[in-house]
């Protein structure tokens, strides 16, 4: 074997994620699994960026070699144009989570939906076709699932947030695709009772409780929160403590959500349930 073919096999590729705040991440020890299941050879890289220096700590990443990047609250949306092409699932979304780095150009791509979508219907049985869904939230988070809700044809999806604009702006950019309506906290329309809750808001993460709706809560409500830790978020015990019989932390869409990504930049997909059955030890 030639010196060349040996630095070619023992290359390391970095990827990495970017957030703000990014320390409760389990991307890195998800990658690092996915990575020794399939015999890749990757860094992945903890990266705490705050907004204003979000483009500075990409084209960095870029220059000096990376391969790709996650990216998380709150830079969703606005990582969006920095991106030379987009996906169709990142367009629809108006929300970027996953970048690559190919020659100069950089691509976008969104797996949020996708893997919300993996976690509720594959791994925990949920039926979403004619579901009466509620979201908590209108930030990138939420921009991310509502088009691959959509596809699953619900009989509605509500989205709640603690002011209307965001929310309105929203259902209005996918109504088009379906019944999309919008609303405040405060005023979620309780009269047909909500089969999927979801949290979208970064409440998890920050440690409070907001104004959640507890008359959406009923005895055939799932709820699911996006966020996810090593003890239940403040939405799950809510969501408990509400009277919800079901209540989900978002490991599930985590790993699924990583998978896509993994395959992406890497062109193989990993199993997830070994990873995900570790993870949910581990946490």
């Amino acid at each position: 074997m030639s010196d060349d073919s040996k630095i070619a096999t023992t290359t390391i590729d970095r990827y990495g994620v970017m957030g703000y705040p990014i320390s409760h991440s389990r991307s890195p020890v998800i990658h690092r699994l996915f990575a020794l299941q399939t015999g890749q050879n990757i860094q992945y890289e903890l990266l705490q960026v705050s907004p204003e220096k979000l483009e500075t700590a990409v084209r960095q990443f870029q220059r000096t070699g990376g391969k790709g990047l996650n990216i998380t609250v709150p830079h969703k949306t606005e990582v969006s144009r920095l991106v030379d092409h987009t996906s169709e699932r990142a367009a629809t979304a108006g929300a970027v989570n996953t970048l690559s780095f190919v020659g100069s150009e950089i691509h976008g791509d969104n797996t949020d939906g996708i893997g919300l979508l993996r976690d509720l219907v594959v791994n925990l049985g949920v039926t979403l076709q004619d579901a009466n869904i509620l979201i908590l939230g209108a930030g990138g988070a939420t921009r991310g699932i509502i088009g691959p809700l959509l596809e699953m044809q619900p009989a509605s999806i509500q989205i709640a947030n603690r002011s209307l604009g965001k929310a309105a702006a929203l259902a209005d950019h996918f109504s088009k695709s379906g019944p999309v309506a919008a609303c405040r906290f405060s005023a979620v329309p309780v009269a047909n009772p909500y089969d999927l809750v979801i949290n979208a808001t970064s409440a998890g993460v920050k440690g409070e409780v907001p104004p959640y709706p507890a008359a959406a809560i009923s005895k055939n409500s799932f709820c699911y929160d996006l966020s996810y830790g090593l003890q239940p978020t403040p939405f799950s015990v809510w969501a408990r403590d509400v009277g919800a019989p079901q209540s989900v932390m978002g490991w599930g869409m985590l790993v699924e959500q990583a998978a896509e990504s993994f395959s992406i930049w890497r062109g193989v997909r990993p199993d997830t349930a070994p990873v995900l059955k570790q993870m949910k030890i581990t946490a």
